[in-house]
């Protein structure tokens, strides 16, 4: 499984955008009939994502993070 292995090498340091953030772990699992389908639903979550972490974060004392590593804190735990 592809969530599987991908998640295995997040964790072992081997991707490099997420090296620093690890452990990772899954909190939901969708499922769908074609990859474009699949990209398209990954695309729509990172935006909202983007736009609901920019609103808590103009908010928040925080108000800028150095690239690459906006919502991280957010998720690890």
């Amino acid at each position: 499984m592809i969530l599987i292995g991908g998640l295995r090498n997040i964790n072992k340091g081997k991707t490099k955008s997420t090296r620093f953030y690890t452990p990772w772990r899954i909190l939901f699992k969708e499922s769908f009939n074609t990859r474009s389908e699949a990209r398209n639903r990954e695309k729509y979550l990172k935006v909202e994502l983007e736009e609901n972490l920019s609103k808590n974060w103009s908010s928040s004392s925080v108000g800028y993070l150095p690239a690459g590593r906006q919502g991280a804190a957010a998720f690890k735990r």
